[in-house]
């Protein structure tokens, strides 16, 4: 017997609500356009759990208090925006280095710089996955209703806590904006994934030992009785620096690891009518909602087209793609940027078939019929 029930949700408020059902008790932030709803949705929200919210001076103390919060115990959440997440960058791979689990939420509005606030975009694709300096393994996911909002962000914590490492969150202001009509899940339908505790006592703990295969290093809290070093300098199994260039690269290789032996777990995506598509649209976010459209404008019209929608941004799902670049006489890949993601999937599909963008970056939704136009000139 469940209590479900059906709400009107935005897409923001689903985002925090999701969290604070996977276990987030700590938000720290700062306003910005256009994820405020979700600092303010937290500040209210939190307290009512035992949980914790606070405003902080910028983003890059936000960052930072977001870290502290995870290592006391904590699941710990920041959302921002644009510049917002430009200046969490350098926390952001402090916290890759130092495997520290926490999820940031990056509602993306049009840049460069302060850009178009109040308007869409999804120009943040490759800082997602390079936007902290140095080789660093990245996750980043992209629902595209409202109803995924809450999962994809149950499944965030889920693989920052497996994983030990931050995950992004990616949304663009249509869908962190927009209201749909949800059922949510009760709490004891959910999977919740918490953080490895140590297993040995205090005095045998390392803080960074693990299978250099791939290994997730279990992770006390601060308070708990374990002491250990926490640094962004390259460090050693027991948290020191080390210049060391055998362990530098035993550190980097296993960071690498735990997502490259991962991807089946990590990679989620949903296919739409691909078994005989001729053209296939590659599309996520809001942007894979107008490209549904299109693909049904299509089918009505004999024209077959098919859907591949990555849920999962980072790591990419280069074996699908490879697959689709196989069978397909085309991709199309709508999105409200210059051509962040066509690039990869260019590199991917290595010339099998030919891979056609459709970009937006002046503050506008890509249309279905934007869509189902180009599909009609490559035919």
């Amino acid at each position: 017997m469940t209590n479900r029930q059906a709400k009107l949700m935005q897409g923001n408020e689903a985002c925090l609500e999701g969290a604070i059902a996977a276990g987030m008790r700590f938000f720290a932030g700062y306003p910005i356009t256009p994820s405020t709803e979700i600092a303010e949705g937290a500040s209210e929200r939190l307290p009512l759990v035992g949980g914790k919210f606070i405003q902080m001076e910028d983003e890059i103390g936000s960052m930072a208090a977001v870290i502290g919060a995870s290592l006391a115990g904590l699941k710990a959440m920041t959302a921002t925006s644009g510049p917002g997440m430009s200046l969490k960058l350098e926390n952001l791979g402090y916290a890759s280095l130092t495997e520290i689990p926490c999820v940031i939420v990056n509602v993306q509005r049009g840049g460069p710089s302060t850009g178009l606030p109040t308007s869409p975009a999804q120009a943040d694709i490759m800082q997602a996955r390079w936007g902290a300096h140095g080789d660093h393994p990245a996750i980043a996911l992209y629902p595209n209703s409202v109803s995924e909002a809450y999962s994809v962000t149950v499944t965030a914590f889920n693989l920052a806590e497996k994983y030990r490492m931050p995950v992004i969150l990616l949304m663009d202001e249509v869908i962190g904006h927009m209201r749909e009509r949800v059922v949510l899940p009760d709490e004891n339908e959910l999977q919740i994934i918490d953080r490895t505790k140590a297993s040995v006592p205090p005095e045998e703990y390392l803080p960074y030992k693990a299978d250099p295969d791939g290994g997730v290093p279990e992770m006390p809290a601060f308070g708990e009785g374990y002491r250990y070093h926490v640094t962004g300098l390259i460090h050693s199994e027991n948290g020191f620096p080390t210049t060391d260039a055998e362990k530098t690269a035993i550190l980097l290789n296993r960071l690498m690891k735990k997502i490259d032996n991962n991807l089946d777990d990590i990679i989620k995506y949903q296919e739409d009518s691909l078994d005989d598509a001729e053209i296939v649209l590659i599309a996520y976010g809001s942007t894979a909602r107008s490209a549904k459209s299109a693909m049904d404008m299509a089918r009505e019209q004999g024209i077959a087209v098919g859907l591949f929608r990555p849920i999962t941004i980072w790591p990419f799902a280069e074996d699908k793609v490879k697959e689709i670049a196989g069978k397909a006489k085309k991709i199309i890949v709508p999105e409200m940027n210059l051509g962040q993601y066509r690039y990869e999937i260019e590199r991917a599909a290595a010339g099998k078939c030919e891979v056609i963008g459709i970009n937006r970056a002046d503050g506008e939704i890509i249309t279905p019929e934007d869509i189902f136009e180009k599909i009609k000139g490559v035919l």
